[in-house]
């Protein structure tokens, strides 16, 4: 029996499935299958995903409906549909990496922490997400699998490295999506497509292998509502031994929609001092922070006092790209997407003076954004100065040469290691999603995730008010 208040399984989330599930008035099985069949009715046209299991997720859909009917649910979230990127490891699946250099045949016998949390709390794992090669890029478009589209327009796309992910939320093929951040690519590929986007503070949710790009690297969560993404932290962010970074255990949380921001202090910067932002995506903003005003906080506008960290940036980027080339053969490298390895050889010619005088400013940003957090509990900007562009190209014009040039409000806070968030925030000119960025202070994950839910509950569900309908338009 599909929900009253929905139409179809399309529209639904992951906490309204399970309390369906505990009054046995819906199935793993029935949604599951709703989910396999939207898959392969979109999946042409938007390549979101590069793995589908069809046969396994059935099964594990199958004994979740049991266990259900016996009111033994396995966790927190047994029966509920999610998804990985394909630069996590999935025991029985390959993780090529978007990249023709990798091994398909290889025996795949390990899951990667969050696979590991997912299948202990009872998920049902669809498949795997696409990504550019490596994840080294603002889009999502690779040598092997291609390019990956935006829903709200084919012809757009949809942000990355976390696309796959971000468009598989945006359509609801399953309701918990893991994604990885390394300089925005869980947050880009939010705003471009109307969803949520949560990089924690490194450390928080396990990764093993480290990730080539290190410290940088933050795995979280994209999905439809805010309410989903604390539900999957709640279980991705336990702890697992094989990570030599992890920090803190993560307390969890719990959903008050009586919560206000009222206390909150929020300093709002509309372009961090530096940042070119269009004028249409400062119109959208400026109205969703007149709202955070409204829900009680007190919002100061103010930059935060730092110029463009983007070299250095670049210098841990391509030094982490050099790295993944360096392990490569001559053969292998003559298959990597040009852009990457151009990249990669930038940084075989970094110095160890180089990189460790990037260690030390790096160090200086994150002392500087630490006393920032005294006096402000958030720090609000726009999650994009751009809107999205046309598939098939890195950068948007000839203005920029490199994705992170039009990237700048997202890979500081990398640096940092801050926990950031994108939600939407409203629609621009062109009826395209804009989305708002929430930073905390290091280890306030909970903060931004509360003061998060509480901004939506003012916004909308922007994917949920106009949720975008698969096309075969190109």
């Amino acid at each position: 029996m599909i929900h009253p208040l929905r139409t179809s399984l399309d529209c639904m989330t992951a906490c309204e499935c399970l309390e369906l599930y505990r009054r046995r008035q819906l199935s793993p099985v029935e949604v599951v299958d709703d989910c396999l069949s939207r898959i392969g009715a979109s999946n042409q046209t938007f390549n979101a995903f590069c793995v589908v299991d069809h046969q396994q997720a059935r099964s594990v859909a199958r004994a979740s409906e049991a266990r259900w009917m016996k009111g033994e649910p396995a966790g927190q979230l047994d029966g509920i549909p999610a998804t990985i990127k394909d630069l996590t490891l999935t025991r029985g699946w390959p993780t090529r990496r978007g990249s023709l250099s990798t091994d398909a045949e290889g025996s795949w016998t390990d899951d990667a922490p969050v696979t590991a949390r997912l299948r202990e709390a009872g998920a049902v794992i669809l498949g795997k997400t696409t990504t550019p090669e490596f994840g080294w890029k603002g889009v999502t478009d690779s040598p092997l699998y291609g390019i990956t589209r935006n829903p709200w327009n084919p012809h757009l796309t949809p942000g990355g490295s976390s696309g796959g992910a971000a468009v598989a939320a945006a359509l609801n093929l399953g309701f918990l999506h893991q994604g990885s951040d390394g300089g925005g690519s869980i947050r880009i590929p939010a705003s471009f497509t109307g969803t949520f986007g949560f990089k924690p503070t490194f450390g928080i949710v396990p990764q093993w292998p480290a990730s080539a790009m290190t410290t940088l690297s933050h795995l979280g969560p994209l999905t439809r509502t805010v309410a989903d993404a604390i539900l999957m932290m709640n279980v991705i962010a336990r702890k697992d031994a094989r990570d030599g970074y992890a920090g803190p255990a993560y307390p969890g949380l719990q959903v008050d929609p009586a919560k206000s921001l009222r206390g909150c202090r929020i300093g709002y910067s509309q372009d961090l001092g530096y940042v070119k932002v269009d004028h249409d995506i400062k119109k959208v903003t400026d109205k969703a922070v007149d709202q955070i005003r409204d829900l009680g906080a007190e919002v100061v506008e103010i930059n935060p006092g730092f110029a463009d960290p983007v070299e250095i940036f670049a210098t841990f980027w391509f030094a982490g790209a050099a790295r993944i080339v360096s392990r490569l053969d001559k053969k292998q490298r003559q298959l990597l997407d040009p852009g990457f390895l151009e990249g990669a050889e930038r940084g075989m010619t970094i110095t160890l003076a180089e990189f460790q005088e990037a260690e030390a400013m790096r160090y200086e940003l994150s002392a500087l954004m630490a006393k920032f957090h005294e006096d402000y509990d958030l720090l609000v900007t726009p999650t994009m100065p751009i809107a999205p562009f046309p598939v098939g190209q890195n950068v948007p014009n000839d203005v920029y040469k490199e994705w992170v040039d039009w990237t700048p409000f997202t890979y500081p806070f990398n640096l940092t290691q801050q926990p950031a968030a994108s939600l939407p925030s409203g629609l621009d000119d062109r009826g395209l999603p804009v989305g708002l960025q929430l930073v905390g202070a290091r280890y306030s994950d909970t903060a931004v995730l509360a003061a998060a839910y509480s901004i939506e509950s003012r916004l909308g569900h922007l994917s949920m008010a106009r949720t975008p309908q698969p096309s075969s338009e190109r």
